[in-house]
């Protein structure tokens, strides 16, 4: 009962998160300098004061902000996101195709930057003001200073341009019809924006990793088991990794909305056709329905990550599991 009551809890929370979600996106959105109709009707499409008008009232652009919004929400209830201006799509649609691209993208990224992070946290911890450690701090600190779209910019150049190793753009084949594109051909087009994501998400796993570490390695019963004889990686592994395990978990789940702010910027930089590409596109047309689905599908993915990092807890540590039904 305990952890149904602690769901229900943490549900409805997420519920008041996605209200305030969408509120602020709709704030940003109305207090945004570009106009939806100039943004809506370029200058390679003019079309007469007639035409404007219409179109303008077709998209709703002259109802009063909160009568927008709240066309909008009651459409939602019914689970309708609305029609996206700029790709002449449900907003539903035009999420479903491109979210499974980012998803593809965000989590390969993420395994790879939790694995690897937290390997390097912990040799790094083991092998204390070694050359070791200190390779492993310059690299996490170097790259935890380095913008996302500088360090894609840089791996393209290198294994895309130079090298020729991989694509330089798009999440598929250029000319090649979708029915035909393999799985092969999109883990092809996959490598370098999951490398960029992969590369920048390690140095904070890692570093939190190897200070978790070093203060176990420190505390009074790793030096007792040192005293019987203990070599150190023997108390690495039984004892370590059990205590550094679950804040790794945790943050590793919380990296989740830092890997989706970074995916937007990779996604610019390989012209890869994600959720992220998509928001920028939403943004810059000022596109209402679609930013609005967008924040919410996203903070809903967000807020799923840290439920499933929360429920995942008594799995790994045992003294959680015991303490539940004593609440």
């Amino acid at each position: 009962m305990p952890m149904i009551t602690y769901i229900g809890r943490t549900l409805v929370r997420g519920i008041g998160l996605l209200v305030a979600v969408i509120l602020v996106t709709f704030v940003l959105v109305q207090a945004s300098p570009i106009d939806p109709m100039e943004a809506y009707v370029t200058a390679e499409n003019p079309v007469s004061l007639e035409q404007r008008a219409a179109i303008a009232e077709y998209w709703g652009l002259n109802d009063p902000p909160l009568e927008r919004l709240g066309k909008w929400v009651s459409a939602l209830v019914h689970g309708d996101m609305g029609t996206s201006m700029y790709y002449q799509q449900p907003v539903t649609e035009v999420i479903r195709v491109h979210f499974t691209n980012s998803l593809m993208l965000m989590g390969v990224a993420w395994i790879f930057s939790g694995f690897f992070g937290f390997i390097l946290g912990v040799a790094a911890a083991a092998c204390q003001h070694t050359r070791v450690d200190k390779f492993i701090k310059v690299y996490c600190l170097l790259i935890a200073s380095a913008p996302v779209f500088w360090l894609g910019l840089l791996i393209l150049m290198v294994f895309g341009v130079w090298l020729g190793w991989f694509p330089i753009a798009l999440g598929t084949p250029i000319g090649k019809e979708t029915a035909a594109v393999t799985f092969g051909d999109r883990l092809y087009h996959l490598v370098l924006p999951a490398l960029t994501l992969s590369v920048t998400g390690i140095s904070q796993i890692a570093l939190h990793t190897r200070q978790k570490l070093i203060d176990v390695l420190n505390s009074d019963y790793a030096l007792f088991a040192a005293a019987r004889g203990e070599t150190k990686w023997q108390i690495v592994y039984h004892h370590g990794l059990r205590n550094i395990l679950l804040p790794a978990v945790t943050l590793q789940f919380a990296s989740i909305s830092e890997l989706f702010g970074g995916s937007v910027l990779a996604e610019k930089v390989f012209s890869y056709t994600g959720l992220g590409y998509v928001a920028v596109v939403a943004g810059t047309k000022l596109d209402l329905p679609l930013l609005l689905g967008i924040a919410l599908c996203s903070g809903f993915f967000v807020f799923a990550g840290n439920l499933i990092a929360n429920l995942l807890y008594p799995v790994i540590d045992p003294q959680i599991r015991e303490g539940i039904p004593h609440e």
